[in-house]
């Protein structure tokens, strides 16, 4: 997981950060790279982001949407289990290449 070529970052199920891959902690850097291990994720999220945290601790949701404000950017945050029990979620985000292939397989 450190060297996923993704940002990667794994939170508990009351939104304290557990682990960082390289490029998160890269993409965090000016907010405090690795030492936001062990910080709640609501510290680290504009306000408008808080609600829709919020709910995707409490409900247990998948959010995934594209961020264009420097390049375009997708993000995937989504729930994680161990042994069936909830532990919290996973948020992964990544830059879209401009040319990307899409393709309708049947």
């Amino acid at each position: 997981m450190k060297e996923f070529s993704a940002e990667v970052m794994i939170s508990d199920s009351d939104g304290i950060i557990l682990a960082m891959n390289n490029h998160a902690e890269a993409l965090f850097a000016d907010d405090g790279g690795s030492d936001l291990l062990g910080r709640n994720v609501f510290d680290c999220h504009p306000d408008q982001a808080f609600t829709k945290l919020e709910g995707m601790l409490e409900n247990r949701s998948t959010n995934c949407y594209f961020d264009t404000g420097h390049g375009e950017k997708r993000f995937f945050q989504s729930p994680w289990y161990m042994d069936g029990r909830y532990s919290g979620f996973v948020e992964i985000s990544f830059m879209v290449p401009e040319n990307i292939p899409h393709f309708i397989r049947e």
